[in-house]
């Protein structure tokens, strides 16, 4: 009985064996879907990089001004009417019973005429010639005067370096030293507040000191 079993149990084992290697599952191929499209030969696409941009900055204007030029009036702007002798001029005044202002550093002033009045307190001036009769002058300072004329009169504020006169009735006054004095001619009167210098007077009825 257990001899006629065996065949039976090994016929039945190759059996089972044979059922299942015949479920088992066979490996199918793989397969690569591409979008559609493309193709398996087509390249990969290409992503392009922007390249780095570059921004070229123009420099900061400069903040430094350039200064105007500036030029010198012929006369300051608070008194238009002056006549300037800017800064080493000369000017020349003449006429009769006029007034005239004078301004700046004059190297010369003439003044010529009859009853002129001239206002230079405002000025300096290296020579001052005065020639006519009853001129009225004030300067701010002189350092020759030079008077040709009768019944004059000359004011300087500062000091004088030398005063020639000829004429007759002429006073000069000076608010500083008058350095040397000359005089030909009649009753004129020469004052200095700082003193004067050497004198030489030609005349009658002189007063210098």
């Amino acid at each position: 009985m257990r001899r006629a079993r065996t065949p039976a149990l090994l016929t039945g084992a190759l059996a089972l064996a044979a059922a299942l290697a015949a479920c088992a599952p066979v490996p199918q191929p793989v397969e690569t879907r591409l979008p559609p499209g493309m193709s398996a030969s087509a390249p990969a696409p290409t992503v392009s990089v922007p390249s780095p941009s570059v921004v070229t900055l123009s420099p900061a204007p400069s903040t430094s001004v350039a200064p105007a030029p500036t030029t010198a009036p012929s006369a300051p702007s608070d008194d238009p009417g002056a006549l300037s002798c800017g800064d080493g001029g000369s000017r020349s005044v003449s006429g009769a019973e006029q007034t005239v202002r004078i301004v700046g550093t004059c190297s010369e002033l003439d003044v010529s005429g009859s009853a002129l009045t001239v206002d230079a307190s405002g000025a300096t001036v290296q020579t001052l010639r005065i020639s006519g009769d009853r001129a009225r002058v004030t300067v701010a300072s002189v350092d020759s005067l030079v008077v040709q004329g009768n019944d004059g009169s000359v004011t300087s504020a500062g000091a004088i370096g030398s005063a020639d006169l000829s004429g007759d009735r002429t006073t000069v006054q000076s608010g500083g030293t008058i350095s040397s004095v000359t005089v030909r001619g009649q009753d004129n009167v020469v004052r200095a507040d700082g003193g004067v210098g050497s004198t030489t007077v030609e005349g009658r009825g002189n007063q210098v000191g």
